[in-house]
């Protein structure tokens, strides 16, 4: 075995890619860095019936966005059929396996006895030892291994500790279908041994294949790659992950507005953890990831850490970086196509100008959408529920005066001076503050939530401010 780590991702393109498997995309790319090793990524595609090339697409095109590389041409586990048949073959040559010709009926059968003696399914080994020539005629013949009678089967797993199996449970599973068809638990090992994996990290549903594909790797002289089989991911209520706990494609985390950095930061604290460190960088991450820390109990998924987590990301990032990242997940937001289309110089100087305020109150790109809509908007402003409450009774009076305040600006038009100018008008006029600043508010962007008034007025302009408010005193 080569000194060098080698992970591997290897998503079956059967869907997205989901959130548990982005978390084991995510352990192997930490682990295969922090180590200067490399991932490599095959693409489980052997299900013809539930593979598809839309669904390879999208394993990639999640895999990007997360910024998670791999290293080389992505394998496909079909294609290597030929590999696997041959090594299925040599077991036989070797004494290692057999071809095992009993009938679907004589399996059914099996099958009955063990449950009606309240055991689990096994196949009886009849041909285990039968000479070939005694094959019926014609029969093709699928290859099974011999797994060891007696004993236990130990995977030393970094996660997990050791795990013992009885050999008696493992029986002499197929490995070669009858119609030349590898099974999965064959090609797995095949390609993860000739692929050169030195290290397997995967959710711990797969740790009984574990014990399963020691056999072949014993039964080929091949060396055991290091184990590490992670906790599965479940829903803040503690039940397995499900659609509505959040089992989404990372699509769909896109599409929400998280940020790809904090999502990576929320899965690595996913069942792994740096003291008491929320916030992470990618370089932290690499620096201080390792496999054998991470915890055997499955992980809890919780929405509002994650919210809370992409509100601080997006508080910290640089405006012009956020702004990029925001003008490329246009496409991809509700209403963001909308955006795109009226996004022109103007309206992008806008845009970096309101986002000290925006990103104060928004914790996803979705929410930063919501409240830079009154930035796109044409005149005059659909007029929201609680705003209209808040342009009712005096308030038209009030604004009118307001509008001739800040009409009367002379100097440049800044958050400053219009500010100076409602103080001053919400002074002589007897008036709190909010008194004026609320309708204010209204009238400007339609809704009664919004960055600061003044800083509207700044990052409107003075020619968009004075027509808008003028639409509702009108």
């Amino acid at each position: 075995m080569s000194d060098k780590v080698v992970t591997r991702f290897a998503p079956s393109p059967t869907g997205f890619l989901h959130i548990g498997g982005a978390r084991t995309a995510l352990f192997n790319w930490l682990y295969a860095k922090h180590t200067g090793g490399k991932m490599l990524l095959r693409i489980e595609d052997t299900d013809r019936e539930r593979s598809t090339d839309a669904a390879t697409a999208a394993i990639l095109d999640g895999l990007a966005w997360l910024g998670l590389t791999w290293d080389g041409e992505p394998v496909s586990q079909l294609e290597r059929a030929p590999r696997h048949r041959a090594v299925a073959e040599e077991l036989v040559r070797l004494g290692k396996a057999y071809y095992c010709y009993a009938t679907p009926a004589e399996l059914e059968a099996m099958r009955e006895s063990a449950r009606a003696k309240g055991l689990p399914p096994r196949y009886d080994g009849r041909w285990r030892d039968r000479d070939p020539s005694e094959a019926p005629a014609g029969a093709k013949g699928a290859i099974r291994i011999k797994a060891p009678a007696g004993g236990e089967t130990v995977v030393h797993d970094r996660v997990q500790g050791e795990v013992r199996f009885p050999n008696k449970d493992l029986d002499d599973f197929i490995i070669l279908r009858s119609d030349g068809n590898p099974t999965y638990m064959h090609a797995v090992v095949v390609d993860d041994h000739d692929m050169g994996i030195t290290h397997i990290i995967r959710g711990d549903d797969h740790l009984t294949n574990a014990a399963r594909q020691m056999v072949i790797y014993r039964a080929m002289d091949w060396d055991v790659p290091s184990m590490s089989h992670i906790p599965l991911i479940h829903g803040a209520d503690g039940a397995k992950l499900s659609k509505r706990h959040g089992a989404l494609g990372v699509e769909a985390y896109r599409a929400m507005g998280y940020l790809p950095e904090a999502l990576l930061n929320y899965l690595a604290r996913l069942g792994w953890s740096h003291g008491d460190d929320e916030v992470m960088s990618i370089a932290d991450m690499i620096a201080w990831f390792d496999i054998g820390d991470v915890n055997k109990g499955a992980a809890r998924f919780d929405f509002a850490k994650l919210e809370a987590l992409n509100g601080v990301y997006m508080r910290r990032m640089n405006d012009a970086e956020l702004l990029d990242i925001f003008i490329a997940t246009l496409p991809y937001l509700e209403g963001g196509p909308a955006i795109a289309a009226r996004l022109d110089d103007t309206r992008k100087a806008q845009l970096l100008a309101a986002l000290p305020g925006l990103k104060e109150r928004a914790k996803t790109l979705v929410e930063l959408a919501d409240g830079a809509a009154f930035l796109f908007v044409e005149r005059p402003l659909r007029i929201d529920e609680k705003a209209a409450a808040l342009l009712g009774g005096d308030a038209r009076e009030i604004l009118r005066g307001a509008h001739a305040a800040l009409k009367a600006i002379s100097g440049d038009w800044t958050a400053e001076a219009a500010e100076a100018a409602i103080r001053e008008y919400a002074v002589a006029g007897g008036h709190k503050l909010g008194a004026v600043a609320q309708p204010l508010r209204a009238a400007l962007t339609g809704k009664s939530t919004s960055p600061g008034v003044f800083d509207v007025l700044a990052v409107l302009g003075r020619e968009a401010s004075l027509a808008r408010v003028a639409d509702q005193i009108d």
